[in-house]
């Protein structure tokens, strides 16, 4: 479960992590009301859950209460990044002299968290951990006696900070590790972790994403609306899809998250992106199937849709009328590829045959073909 950018800092501020002044608004006048009491120039920021909103324009800054109140008009109810925005995050404008990043994950291959610092805050950690690898430096935690002083303090100086800052981002870092703790968190990240011109470090910007398996243990959560990262994702939410929008261009559609996922994979291996992960689940009908169709069909960026079914309570023809249904009444004529094996199989593929549409038993030559489609291959 991922928490809004004004959710996280209130936790921050809660385990004692400077972030700076403000609240969330979710109309123009509300925004008004908190510059007034913020006093000077704001900052203006969308509530959802991408990166890179300045860059995409969710990220604006006002001299005063009334241009405050103007820039949240123009957010919200606005698209970011495909995203709408039905809030906003009013603060006070920092003026710092350095950025750094911060943060705490789960290495899945070395099965336990990672701290992670760089100098370099601001940026795609990705991608400066991608391009200089030196510039990042990891630490791996013992989830059992955690991350202590000395360990904290020995991953921070390899950011050759003065001793001042060395002392407080350690102090920040340690903090992470408990918010990491006792949330249960997948992620827990800031970025960037600004120093100010008096040298105080805050946090203005932050991420916290909490283990959907662990929510049982945090009743506060029961009723939290989870940030979406898209109108499609809503969308298939309410049609009981499970869901998510990547940046690709190969829609995928798998019944099982394993197979979805090895679709994905393969996708990769031979030069695609894909667009999405969308998992039928068990015993799809043909409204179930056509629902997720309509909602890759609506992606204006997927150039194909690959198809991959294993039939075994879910029924082959099922599939194929559901797919028929979906492509009846849509205007795109993205070309679609299906792989389908198991029940009714045969009966499945003499649907979709006649009306056009190329059908696979091989795994591999499926995900090839919709590469090929897409221009990639």
């Amino acid at each position: 479960m991922r928490l809004f950018e004004y959710e996280c800092k209130k936790i921050l501020q809660d385990q004692g992590i400077p972030v700076p002044k403000g609240s969330v608004a979710d109309s123009p006048g509300e925004a008004v009301k908190i510059a007034e009491g913020l006093r000077g120039p704001v900052v203006v920021k969308a509530q959802i859950p991408i990166g890179g909103r300045g860059r995409l324009g969710g990220v604006k800054f006002a001299e005063g209460p009334k241009e405050a109140g103007e820039k949240a008009a123009e957010l919200i109810g606005s698209y970011v990044g495909d995203i709408k925005v039905e809030r906003v995050l009013i603060e006070e404008k920092i003026d710092f002299r350095d950025e750094i990043y911060i943060g705490i994950t789960i290495d899945r291959s070395a099965k336990r968290p990672v701290a992670i610092v760089s100098r370099f805050g601001g940026m795609d950690i990705e991608q400066v951990a991608f391009k200089t690898p030196d510039r990042v430096h990891k630490h791996y935690i013992n989830p059992i006696s955690g991350l202590n002083e000395e360990e904290s303090i020995n991953l921070t100086e390899k950011m050759r900070l003065e001793t001042e800052e060395l002392i407080q981002v350690s102090y920040i870092l340690k903090r992470l590790w408990e918010i990491t703790r006792k949330y249960d968190g997948e992620l827990v990240e800031i970025n960037p972790l600004v120093k100010t011109v008096d040298g105080k470090f805050l946090a203005l910007d932050a991420k916290l994403v909490i283990d959907d398996n662990a929510l049982f243990r945090h009743p506060e959560f029961k009723t939290h609306q989870s940030p979406l990262t898209s109108d499609l994702e809503a969308k298939a939410l309410a049609e009981g899809l499970t869901y998510v929008q990547l940046d690709g261009d190969i829609g995928v559609v798998g019944n099982g998250a394993g197979l979805t996922m090895a679709t994905m994979d393969l996708l990769s291996l031979y030069g695609g992106k894909p667009a999405d992960f969308l998992d039928l689940g068990g015993g799809a009908t043909r409204e179930n199937v056509s629902a997720a169709l309509k909602i890759l069909l609506s992606n204006k960026r997927v150039k194909v849709v690959l198809i991959n079914v294993l039939g075994g309570i879910t029924r082959c023809d099922e599939v194929a009328m559901g797919i028929i249904n979906a492509y009846s009444v849509s205007s795109s004529r993205v070309p679609l590829v299906v792989r389908m094996m198991g029940t009714n199989e045969a009966e499945g593929r003499k649907l979709l045959k006649e009306i056009g549409i190329e059908t696979f038993r091989d795994m591999e030559e499926a995900a090839q073909r919709a590469v090929e489609l897409s221009g990639r291959f």
